[in-house]
């Protein structure tokens, strides 16, 4: 389960994550409860969480044509800075008393910004680090610390915000990228495993796209995240609207929300990284049972059943993002890996700026319930038709039957079906 932590350059890497990823759930905790403060509106929370994720959208594809490119570890050195700088003028407004919206919409971009070159730099370093045969324990960890980080930073930033304010999540985010800025600094070069850099040239962005155009095996898979992305993923805006308008429990409900869905979250990627292959129908499944629990979460009356199912909605919300991480990453070739993890990104990532403000005006339109219900049903939907694109790409057909008693339900390839007919 934790193979790839005996890499001495990827343990450098996961260390500085653990402490950065916390302080990065500490400011979206932060981030999310003061617009809401200064503004009373859900809206104004999905317009905070699209800002933050539009360049994605509007560059992501032009950022993949970088890191394919450019040095993996210089290139991060510079993004993490950039983020840790945001964070601390975002402190410094907050703590001094003259923050509005408009600085907070303006950081989130920024952040964004950066952003649209760390996460295809950091998603494609990792098979630097690590190597092929480690690829998937890797990427695995890489989850599961990201959403460790939610069991602490939530619960930090829910005490810092009673406490004392907003403005010590910011402080402590922006003093947090000192860690993996240092575990960059301090990795063994000739310890990395070095890929092929593309070199400049013209056509490099179309190029990726038609690499990927002809791949099913890598366009449905990223089809899905984007469909889950946009509608399922959406939690800023349903969760703080749940606890401050459904539940009327304030921060620390919202806070709880979060952590418990970090429990589920840190079970869902320690389980992918022991099951050691990512599977389509794993991808699928996970899906599916995701949708069907915000769904039913959507409706339940209580706030200790609500929080209860945070947790398998983040198992399985992080077994969806994990196994089709890994499934794309596995699949694509070297040279290509930043252009189409800077594609799987955007797509997953920035369908946000779309999907955030339109759910953030059915939550303030037609309250919370029906919100999160429609983003459970969406991915729902976008799992069960993708799933039947790939089985009929891959040649399969569903078969109904019993199996020692029970009911089984699965799809086989048509040869099977001819023969047992």
């Amino acid at each position: 389960m934790f193979s790839s932590l005996r890499i001495r350059n990827y343990r450098l890497f996961f260390l500085g994550q653990v402490v950065s990823n916390t302080g990065t759930w500490m400011q979206r905790i932060a981030q999310d409860w003061l617009v809401l403060s200064l503004t009373g509106s859900s809206a104004a929370v999905g317009i905070t969480t699209a800002l933050q994720f539009l360049p994605m959208l509007l560059f992501g594809l032009y950022g993949g044509v970088l890191v394919d490119r450019l040095p993996k570890r210089p290139t991060l050195l510079a993004t993490q800075t950039a983020m840790g700088v945001t964070g601390l003028v975002l402190a410094f407004l907050t703590l001094s008393g003259h923050v509005q919206v408009w600085h907070v919409y303006l950081a989130a971009f920024a952040v964004g910004l950066a952003t649209v070159v760390d996460n295809p730099a950091r998603q494609s370093f990792v098979s630097e680090m690590v190597g092929p045969g480690q690829l998937q324990n890797a990427v695995s960890l890489n989850s599961a610390n990201f959403q460790s980080a939610r069991l602490v930073g939530p619960a930090v930033a829910g005490v810092l915000i009673t406490g004392v304010g907003t403005g010590w999540a910011f402080l402590f985010n922006g003093m947090s990228f000192v860690a993996p800025i240092a575990g960059l600094l301090l990795m063994r070069a000739r310890d990395l495993h070095m890929v092929e850099r593309a070199p400049r040239g013209k056509g490099q962005l179309r190029e990726g796209l038609r690499y990927v155009a002809g791949r099913p095996d890598l366009v449905w898979p990223i089809v899905l995240v984007g469909f889950i992305g946009t509608f399922g993923f959406n939690f800023p805006v349903w969760l703080s609207a749940y606890a401050d308008d459904v539940f009327d429990a304030g921060a620390g409900a919202y806070s709880l929300f979060n952590t418990l869905m970090a429990v589920g979250s840190v079970a869902g990627a320690l389980l992918a990284a022991r099951r050691g292959t990512a599977r389509l129908r794993v991808l699928i499944a996970a899906a599916l049972a995701f949708g069907l629990l915000e769904a039913v979460a959507a409706v339940v009356p209580s706030l200790w059943l609500f929080s209860l199912l945070m947790v398998p909605i983040g198992v399985f919300g992080l077994t969806v993002n994990v196994t089709a991480n890994t499934t794309v990453q596995m699949a694509t070739d070297p040279v290509m890996r930043g252009r189409v993890m800077a594609l799987f990104m955007m797509v997953f990532v920035g369908g946000t700026p779309l999907g955030a403000p339109l759910v953030g005006w059915v939550t303030d339109a037609y309250g919370p319930r029906v919100g999160f219900a429609l983003g459970g049903l969406v991915s729902a939907a976008a799992a069960t038709a993708v799933g039947l694109v790939l089985a009929r790409v891959g040649g399969l057909r569903l078969s109904v039957g019993w199996h020692r008693g029970r009911p089984r339900v699965r799809f086989v390839p048509k040869e099977r079906l001819a023969a047992a007919a």
